[in-house]
């Protein structure tokens, strides 16, 4: 158990990764056990590393470093031996406004450069990405080719009402993290301490590897959305990553 403290310094809840429940007795008796057949030495080194108090983590970070016991063995395994770091992130794809549902992240889908970052709609092996916040912009291309798409400038939903009065839902597994929503949540326009088109998630969750995200716009009407209109959609966290 303590061999691994060295992999996993970095972090402010170490006993949440190692699995260390300090309102166990049986635990804490095993622990203290260890503890007290160590070197002098190394027994200080240990304590410091369980007891040290390092600067508070920030944004996403410091939300991730709240769900650690939510993540799967093999990912907390792998971030004990040093293999996983946390790294921030925005997954993001870009698809057209060509019907009333949109769905962001399709199981056809491959990852390409400037087009999205995700293949088949799930994160890769070993990596956890925690939702901190979603972002919306839309754009409309100067033709219908993917190099038009790309080159497209993305902004905030504000130019295109009938987007931001639709709904956006996020499910992962299954399960929702965002229930069906006004697209308002994105009308970012004057506020300039926040991020264009970006939605804060009061409730951040974990989504796991090989498990399907589903992000999906619904419209009402795509009256006065002009033709070759794309949106870009992102999601924004802290992922595990080598």
């Amino acid at each position: 158990m303590l061999g691994q403290l060295e992999a996993i310094d970095e972090f402010n809840n170490q006993g949440d990764l190692i699995g260390i429940d300090y309102d166990d007795p049986e635990m804490m008796a095993g622990l203290m056990g260890t503890l007290g057949k160590m070197n002098p030495l190394k027994r200080r080194k240990a304590i410091q590393r369980l007891t040290a108090a390092p600067m508070p983590s920030r944004g996403s970070r410091a939300e991730m470093e709240k769900h650690f016991r939510e993540l799967p063995k093999h990912v907390k395994e792998a971030i004990k031996k040093g293999e996983l770091r946390l790294a921030d992130t925005i997954i993001y794809s870009i698809k057209p406004i060509t019907s009333k549902t949109i769905k962001l992240f399709e199981t056809q889908d491959d990852k390409e450069i400037g087009v999205r970052n995700l293949s088949n709609a799930k994160l890769p092996k070993n990596q956890s990405l925690l939702v901190s916040g979603i972002i919306l912009l839309a754009g409309t291309a100067a033709d219908n080719t993917k190099d038009a798409m790309m080159a497209t400038e993305y902004d905030s939903i504000e130019a295109f009402p009938s987007l931001a009065n639709g709904e956006v839902s996020l499910k992962s597994n299954k399960k929702q993290i965002l229930p069906e929503t006004s697209n308002n949540i994105f009308k970012t326009k004057g506020m300039s301490m926040v991020p264009v088109g970006y939605y804060k998630l009061a409730n951040p969750r974990l989504i796991q590897d090989d498990v399907l995200i589903e992000l999906t716009l619904e419209l009402g009407t795509t009256t006065g959305i002009a033709a070759n209109s794309y949106v870009w959609a992102g999601l924004h966290g802290t992922i595990t990553t080598p």
